[in-house]
């Protein structure tokens, strides 16, 4: 994949006030309508490649992995390590992690159609999640899946629901989106009886879609397992370059 906005790219020398500026930046060149030659149902079927993204790490290094699926088939992994410069801060995760996740999607020799990230798109303080921010680097249509709420609020209770659910996300005075508006969903990809309760993912856009498109994404990846497919096979794929690490 070739890097289309290099003024993007996540420098963890920035100042806190220089991350955020550009995270606005990033936001105000995101597009959160469907810009996109594909449908959802396109995505089992094989016609599009999806790109699942995700990360391990190892003491002071990162570790991202990336498998890239047609249908049930992987065509295609690559992943990349670099040194971790800043601690965790909340909003500021690609300033983190983005440095190996940009270098693993550099070195892919496939260009995916969808990528399918470990983390907030939308749902972020300012629009501006690691998914929003990868996608608008690469030009290329994004999708966040995370498994805790950053910010927003849901628009009703999010205990125990059932599979296939969905829970709008509305935008709260945290956020600079405008209040009420949905920004992504709450979305209970997996419920299983008899078990104790499996909480929602929280998918967002990241770039070129709109909030329901980018959860119908997500469910068109399926998988029998709570996380969608592509995130989970790039997470068995970290654990394991991790051992061999």
């Amino acid at each position: 994949m070739k890097v289309e906005r290099e003024r993007f790219l996540p420098d963890p020398a920035l100042s806190r006030e220089e991350m955020e500026a550009m995270q606005r930046d990033i936001a105000e060149t995101a597009v959160f309508t469907d810009d996109v030659d594909f449908d959802p149902d396109d995505i089992p079927a094989g016609d599009v490649l999806v790109a699942g993204v995700d990360q391990a790490f190892l003491d002071d290094r990162a570790l991202s992995a990336v498998v890239v699926l047609r249908g049930e088939e992987i065509v295609a992994q690559s992943h990349a390590v670099t040194p971790l410069e800043i601690p965790y801060i909340p909003g500021l995760l690609a300033f983190r992690e983005g440095e190996p996740i940009v270098a693993a999607l550099e070195n892919l020799d496939v260009d995916p159609d969808l990528l399918v990230l470990d983390g907030s798109g939308r749902i972020h303080f300012r629009e501006a999640g690691i998914a929003t921010h990868i996608g608008v680097i690469f030009e290329t249509p994004a999708v966040g899946v995370a498994k805790n709420l950053l910010c927003g609020e849901p628009r009703r209770s999010v205990d125990s629901l059932p599979a296939g659910a969905r829970v709008a996300i509305e935008a709260d005075d945290s956020m600079t989106a405008p209040d009420g508006e949905t920004v992504g969903y709450a979305y209970q990809s997996r419920q299983y009886p008899d078990s104790t309760k499996i909480n929602p993912l929280y998918v967002s856009a990241g770039h070129r879609l709109s909030a329901d498109t980018a959860v119908d994404c997500v469910e068109a990846s399926g998988g029998q397992y709570k996380l969608p497919r592509p995130t989970r096979l790039a997470d068995q794929y970290a654990d394991d370059l991790k051992d061999d690490l």
